[in-house]
């Protein structure tokens, strides 16, 4: 027996079709999918990182279509499909696009292709594990044993900077300073289950959220994921302010420097962040 996870009346524009002024005009769709997925863990456990992110699903989806140049709703759907099985979990997916206007002599709502394709007929292989940055920062209690905590809940690590010692950027003017440091791991986890796995750590460091840039014991912050660019009320990625805080760039400048936007260390001011040797992990 398959289980099924459904998406339905996504809605967005793309240039596809033949006629001239498809070519230019981009023409509204809907699409709607019909995923198959072993959901009997997350029937169990209750737990996120069991199933499929349908949001992240969505918008991947809607990213392929809004970039269409195809003439054919055949090719777009085809992509679709190879897009959505990238993810873990979906071993099928069937895909209805419409043309809500569709350019005919003859009155009709629409028109629409629907495709069936199996992860065996795949035409690329879902990426089973990304690459993410993530921000670590704690300013409470045994600071360098709750950044160990942070790291240590993480996937697997790839890089690790060594820590710094930073003054306090916003908040209450009574609060100490922090330690900063970056990661970088490898994670079969979508951006969304990753930002809960943070979360997650987050909480079993006693995090609270009393004050906003107030003191805490462990802040573990996504940085980057992938390439990939994420708004949503949850999530942003890259992380919105990651490319004018000196603590995070210059610890991730030590791992991945390519990350790090140009001309960074000249315009932000040097003060107030110490390097304090690297974090022992064991």
């Amino acid at each position: 027996m398959t289980d099924q996870i459904e998406i339905s009346a996504i809605r967005t524009v793309a240039i596809v079709g033949a006629l001239p002024h498809e070519r230019e005009i981009p023409q509204p769709l809907q699409i709607d999918l019909t995923l198959d997925v072993d959901l009997g863990d997350a029937g169990q456990s209750d737990d996120l990182d069991d199933t499929v992110h349908y949001g992240w699903v969505a918008d991947q989806v809607v990213a392929v279509v809004s970039e269409s140049k195809d003439v054919l709703l055949e090719r777009l759907a085809a992509r679709v499909a190879d897009e959505v099985l990238t993810f873990d979990r979906v071993e099928a997916v069937t895909v209805t696009l419409t043309k809500l206007r569709p350019p005919i002599a003859v009155d009709a709502a629409s028109t629409a292709v629907r495709i069936s394709r199996t992860r065996s007929t795949a035409a690329v292989a879902r990426q089973s594990s990304h690459r993410a940055f993530i921000a670590l920062g704690s300013n409470l209690g045994d600071r360098r044993a709750f950044l160990r905590m942070g790291v240590a809940g993480l996937d697997r690590v790839v890089a690790v900077s060594q820590v710094y010692e930073t003054d306090p950027v916003g908040g209450p003017d009574d609060q100490g300073a922090y330690l900063n440091m970056v990661v970088e791991i490898e994670t079969p986890l979508d951006p969304f289950a990753l930002l809960r796995r943070c979360q997650r750590i987050e909480g079993e460091a006693m995090r609270q959220r009393v004050v906003r840039w107030g003191p805490r014991t462990l802040d573990v912050d996504i940085i980057m994921y992938d390439d990939a660019t994420i708004e949503t009320a949850d999530l942003v990625v890259p992380h919105p302010h990651f490319a004018e805080r000196r603590f995070v760039l210059t610890p991730l400048a030590e791992i991945a420097p390519e990350c790090c936007p140009a001309g960074w260390d000249e315009r932000l001011e040097p003060a107030g962040i110490t390097a304090v040797g690297p974090l022992e992990l064991s």
